[in-house]
């Protein structure tokens, strides 16, 4: 595919895909990460004599009530801060008289649309690439921009089926991540460790198995680390872990399979389910029935030392427990630190880890940090992305550089 860069939209309206999936707090922005990232493709776009359609979704929306705080106004207000000009929001993801206005408007201007994903109620004509919805939304505009990472590991009307009806290219963050994730593929530094915490192993079962192959050491956390214990018959309380009998299994057979690579915790910082002030410290086989792991502890946080210690790059994805929590941050903290005062090359994805790296004062300490969740775990599984593979088949004509 091309890149924005080697394209001509001078005079041309640009619609670009962004990753404006942001957290939310009181109604505002509270990590503007995904923002900051998005501004080189948006400036880039409006100082070429261009003007930027941005579509996004935010939240998940699966019903009328979802939509409630999930407009993508908020996002537009901050956004116009961000660039010192107006940022026309229209609050509809499409209208009868929208392409009229958009096209009324100069060029240099900036516009967004409502969260795409809106138009998954009552039908799914976003997540199921409506072709209708997709053609509409090309008629908005002259190129096709993907630059949403974070939601490019899925062919939805706005990630892809844009791309079918006009040219389409990659934006400058889809290339940086690309670039620097490619490494891990192809070719890092060993020995390289994956370091993975995150709440549900069902839904990471196929990445993990991917990943195993690639790297020397595979230290789990949070409720993976919960679900390998419990697949070796470990009572860990009430603890986040899986309910699968088919899931179980699996673990247990990749645990006997790749008994060096596979770290698990020795000991846990727990809670209770009766007492919100019971904090205690305990070995992994001494948990009882009504305690909660939400941190490893400092015999496990010694073990994972001595694999980071060994690597020469390390891939972090999730954090080692409920770092929101003052009281069980440690094991994500010390992991951290033990991180950034390592010589290896630390490549940080995910948005609980990189928002844990934020808010921990780690955000400078490590070489890359990737923008994506799922997106960047199913690139470093297969090299492969759906709305960048489904681009590759489906551009609608070749763009004259």
């Amino acid at each position: 595919m091309k890149n924005i860069q080697d394209i001509d939209i001078n005079g041309k309206t640009v619609i670009l895909r962004c990753d404006f999936n942001v957290p939310l707090k009181d109604g505002q922005v509270d990590d503007d990460t995904k923002i900051q990232k998005s501004l080189k493709t948006i400036k880039y776009i409006i100082e070429n004599n261009a003007k930027v359609v941005l579509l996004s979704h935010l939240g998940r929306v699966k019903s009328e009530s979802d939509k409630e705080g999930k407009s993508l106004k908020v996002v537009a207000d901050y956004l116009q801060i961000q660039l010192g000009k107006e940022v026309k929001f229209f609050n509809v993801t499409r209208d009868m008289n929208l392409k009229e206005n958009i096209d009324n408007l100069p060029l240099g201007s900036v516009i967004m649309l409502e969260n795409t994903r809106f138009e998954d109620v009552p039908s799914k004509f976003e997540s199921s690439n409506d072709s209708e919805l997709a053609k509409y939304w090309a008629s908005l505009g002259d190129i096709f921009c993907l630059d949403a990472f974070g939601s490019a590991h899925r062919s939805h009307a706005s990630t892809a089926g844009i791309g079918a009806f006009i040219p389409s290219c990659l934006g400058f963050l889809m290339q940086e991540e690309l670039e620097n994730l490619s490494y891990l593929i192809n070719n890092p530094q060993k020995p390289f460790t994956i370091i993975m915490g995150g709440a549900k192993v069902d839904d990471k079962l196929k990445l993990i198995e991917a990943l195993l192959p690639k790297c020397d050491y595979f230290l789990a956390a949070g409720g993976i680390a919960n679900s390998f214990l419990k697949a070796l018959g470990f009572d860990i309380g009430t603890s986040l872990a899986t309910e699968s009998n088919e899931v179980i299994l699996k673990l247990r057979e990749l645990m006997l399979n790749n008994k060096q690579k596979i770290i698990l915790p020795l000991d846990a910082t727990v809670g209770s389910t009766y007492d919100e002030n019971y904090v205690k410290f305990k070995s992994i086989a001494e948990i009882d029935k009504n305690e909660i792991i939400y941190d490893i502890g400092s015999k496990t946080i010694e073990k994972y030392k001595m694999a980071i210690d060994k690597s020469k790059t390390v891939f972090v994805n999730g954090t080692c427990g409920l770092y929101e929590n003052p009281k069980y941050a440690n094991g994500t903290i010390q992991i951290f630190n033990a991180l950034s005062l390592s010589s290896a090359d630390v490549y940080v994805g995910g948005g609980d880890s990189v928002a844990a790296a934020k808010k921990l004062g780690f955000e400078a300490k490590f070489k890359y940090m990737s923008s994506g969740g799922g997106a960047t775990l199913e690139y470093l599984g297969d090299g492969k992305l759906e709305a960048v593979e489904y681009l590759k088949e489906h551009t609608h004509e070749e763009i004259n550089a």
